[in-house]
């Protein structure tokens, strides 16, 4: 008798509970977490594949305006990237130098899936310096330029070759500018005030592409170099502090923060690079991933002489730009 009137008793309850449920007011629940976003798989950054590319670059020869080599690594970039996938053109046109020479200048424009509206855009010059300026020997030389041009190229290369293999949820542009490296010689006096950068000049001015509006872009200059440094740089603070900041705690995310500094000396000036075109003639913000001494201000002791070539091109440096950028852009929404 007292098993069964403990069921009855627990019945009574469970009825008198049940209704009284059905008649409050449902509530939402006040501890429920927000749905966290699942980080995308970036793919592994090669660095062996990045540095073959910028020895088939330095392979060529120097690429300065006007010359075979520099006609022939076109023809090679170009080809590299349709292989990839890319929806390829050329921009060509001629521009004048700061000492009156006429460059045959071609930038390289390469689109991964155009038909996405979210875009980010990244970029580096593809060209050589014509003279080897701050050297002791055979100033009047081009240089190899395997960091000073070809290191951020080879990267980017190397980017193309994933984004081949698996599409980020973003489009992306890779463009590689030209006659970015004919700026006034050392010792020389120029009267022509933006001597430097002038294919991206040359796109700000003259749009490729209608209506063209990326999130932000990234340049890549100098990336390649032995204890390569790479402080927050003025134009890129002053004109997108919040990709810097993105891109630093990237790289600091994923290990590589020994390379990105953290703070930016007042001894490092701002670098007339091709960002500050992109961002005063584009206004797309735009940073700039570059090689230099965070307390002098200095680019290294190879910085346009001979002494830029293969030798200074160091894998490790390569890998973390390359998968800090590869992170940030597969990463993006």
């Amino acid at each position: 008798m007292g098993k069964k009137l403990s069921i009855i008793l627990v019945g009574f309850l469970l009825l008198f509970s049940c209704k009284d449920e059905e008649s409050r007011p449902i509530k939402p629940a006040t501890d429920a977490k927000p749905t966290e976003i699942k980080r995308a798989q970036t793919p592994v950054f090669n660095q062996d594949s990045a540095y073959q590319f910028i020895q088939t670059q330095v392979d060529f020869g120097p690429r300065v305006p006007n010359t075979k080599a520099h006609a022939n690594c076109a023809i090679w970039m170009e080809n590299t990237l349709k292989n990839y996938g890319a929806k390829t053109l050329v921009q060509e046109a001629v521009v004048t130098a700061f000492n009156g020479d006429k460059l045959n200048m071609k930038n390289i424009i390469a689109q991964f899936s155009p038909e996405k509206t979210k875009r980010v855009m990244l970029f580096a010059h593809w060209d050589t310096r014509p003279v080897a300026d701050k050297d002791t020997e055979r100033k009047s030389e081009p240089i190899d330029g395997a960091n000073d041009g070809g290191s951020g190229v080879g990267v980017l290369l190397e980017m193309a070759r994933q984004f081949s293999i698996k599409q980020p949820s973003i489009g992306v542009d890779i463009i590689l500018f030209d006659a970015e490296d004919y700026g006034a010689f050392e010792g020389s006096i120029s009267s022509m005030p933006n001597d430097w950068c002038l294919g991206s000049q040359y796109w700000g001015k003259n749009p490729p592409i209608p209506n063209y509006r990326p999130k932000y872009g990234i340049l890549l200059d100098m990336v390649g170099g032995k204890n390569a440094q790479f402080p927050k740089e003025y134009h890129s603070m002053l004109y997108a502090s919040h990709i810097v900041e993105k891109v630093w705690s990237t790289a600091k995310l994923i290990g590589y923060g020994n390379f990105f500094f953290e703070s930016r000396s007042n001894n490092y000036p701002g670098v007339i690079d091709d960002h500050y075109y992109v961002n005063e003639l584009a206004n797309i913000p735009s940073i700039d991933i570059i090689d230099c001494n965070p307390n002098t201000g200095k680019f290294g002791e190879y910085h346009h002489t001979h002494a830029d070539n293969m030798g200074i091109i160091d894998k490790n440096t390569l890998k973390a730009v390359g998968q800090t950028v590869m992170e940030v852009v597969y990463q993006e929404r």
